[in-house]
């Protein structure tokens, strides 16, 4: 997958989730779905993302970003079965994904 398409449907995924939450909060029916997809397209492309060239510290900022995916996913499982733990995954995901963004150097 070129870096363009990852790109496109990882803004398109962020919407989903952003959505989904506040959707979610008003106890709309299709929230958790339109939260799922997009929580879906995250840790898809973030784990279809290159990291073979990265450094050591490149690395372990994209294992970060793997495990908020991967708990973006777990929040929407909670959010299909009505429990709210999903607050505390999404908050996780949330700050390693915001951790990531800070601390990731510059590209030059």
């Amino acid at each position: 997958m070129n870096k363009q398409i990852r790109t496109t449907i990882f803004n398109f995924s962020g919407l989903l989730v952003l959505s989904g939450t506040i959707l979610y909060l008003t106890k709309w029916i299709y929230a958790p779905y339109l939260f799922a997809f997009g929580a879906a397209g995250i840790a898809i492309t973030y784990l279809t993302s290159p990291y073979q060239v990265l450094d050591f510290r490149r690395r372990r900022l994209h294992r970060f970003n793997i495990i908020a995916g991967i708990l973006m996913l777990v929040a929407s499982a909670f959010m299909f079965k009505n429990r709210t733990e999903w607050i505390l995954c999404l908050s996780i995901a949330a700050f390693l994904q915001a951790y990531t963004a800070f601390v990731t150097p510059k590209e030059r």
